[in-house]
């Protein structure tokens, strides 16, 4: 049975600032750089960090890249500035669209 493409629901986006909540890096911030529907996964700036073995060369002379791995989406939340902790992320109708409101204190954010 092939594996059918759904939307995804996911309610954090590529910009946003979410703190991680469980694996080795529990209780750390970071800007989200990339998310992959698909795998449900998002990449934080400067967290879960891996090393890649390259050729060494010029540009490269010890021949070790350190990049971000990517975070199943499940182990992150949209942190509130406002709230200081990471907070479910609800939604509410307005007249210019749909926004989205942090559901501890009802910040919305853009």
């Amino acid at each position: 049975m092939a594996k059918v493409n759904q939307k995804s629901k996911m309610k954090i986006r590529k910009g946003d600032t979410v703190k991680v909540i469980s694996g080795k890096e529990r209780g750390k911030t970071g800007k989200v750089l990339r998310i992959d529907t698909a795998k449900n996964r998002v990449v934080v700036e400067r967290l879960n960090m891996i090393k890649r073995h390259a050729r060494p060369s010029q540009k490269n002379p010890q021949g070790m890249l350190e990049r971000e791995s990517s975070i199943h989406v499940s182990n992150v939340m949209y942190y509130c500035s406002r709230c200081g902790d990471g907070v479910r992320v609800g939604a509410k109708r307005t007249d210019s669209g749909r926004l989205r409101v942090c559901r501890s204190c009802g910040t919305e954010f853009e």
